[in-house]
């Protein structure tokens, strides 16, 4: 059943088509078009809901490096709220992470920026344990910032439309390591043309994979790091992970970052004391 859960896109899809060529009002497209999209919803919550970490026996968080190197910011984490993101797309666990000082949004103007504007983009990205490259796109095109209200009003109905299609489109340029033992990671919203390792490739920990990029279903240049028990984003579950940190009031941790807390890996800390 879920294999057929995973065409809910296309469902939704040719709903939506059915609803916008109709130009009879109410009738029998427009019930098509309505009925196919509510029956797209149904599966989508049907598959969100078997991605669903399972109730008992989840695995510990699994400690690896942090995947980037200086200060950042931690969003939409799991150490404030689970599901981080949503159960769809394995993202339970999901946290993404930006450069801070950055550009603040803005209510008007301006409308969109480059994404080369935010001390993100281009920074690189390494891996957080050995591990197997199972999965990598890199052709998508690195997409203007959407920080304004008027973009992320457009980044609402720009993510239904990416929903839509295969989730290389949510995702952007992206990454999927096999790190062994059922445990897979993700790296989402790359820069386009900035991977550097290719499917079949073996890489170690702290290798260079790829850079930041605004690439997807992104408002700011940013990434996208999830662990999950599978290598396919439609079917796997969520999994946690946890990293040594330091705060900026210097305290370390193990485990994963509140919602805007800004933090430097360990290993960065360790170096600059010493």
């Amino acid at each position: 059943m879920q294999i057929l859960w995973k065409r809910n896109g296309l469902v939704m899809a040719a709903g939506a088509v059915c609803v916008v060529v109709n130009g009879r009002g109410i009738g029998p497209l427009w019930l098509t078009g309505v009925g196919l999209l509510l029956v797209g919803l149904l599966m989508r919550r049907l598959m969100t809901r078997a991605q669903r970490p399972p109730a008992d026996g989840e695995a510990p968080p699994l400690a690896l490096d942090v995947p980037v190197g200086g200060r950042w910011m931690a969003r939409n984490g799991p150490a404030t709220k689970v599901p981080s993101h949503t159960h769809n797309l394995a993202q339970t666990y999901a946290i993404d992470l930006a450069r801070r000082p950055a550009p603040e949004p803005v209510w008007l103007w301006p409308l969109t920026r480059r994404p080369e504007s935010y001390p993100s983009f281009g920074e690189p990205l390494t891996a957080p344990a050995a591990g197997t490259v199972v999965a990598a796109v890199d052709t998508q095109r690195d997409h203007l910032t959407r920080t304004s209200l008027a973009g992320l009003l457009y980044v609402l109905g720009e993510a239904f439309v990416r929903s839509l299609g295969a989730p290389r489109h949510l995702l952007g340029n992206h990454l999927i390591l096999d790190l062994g033992d059922g445990a897979y990671a993700v790296f989402a919203h790359l820069r386009r043309r900035s991977i550097t390792v290719a499917v079949g490739d073996r890489v170690t920990a702290g290798q260079p994979l790829a850079e930041c990029g605004n690439s997807g279903n992104s408002s700011e240049p940013h990434l996208h790091f999830q662990l999950m028990d599978g290598p396919d984003v439609t079917s796997a579950h969520g999994r946690r992970f946890s990293w040594r940190y330091q705060d900026d009031e210097g305290r370390e941790h193990q485990g994963v970052p509140e919602d805007n807390t800004c933090f430097v890996p360990a290993r960065d800390a360790a170096g600059d004391r010493s």
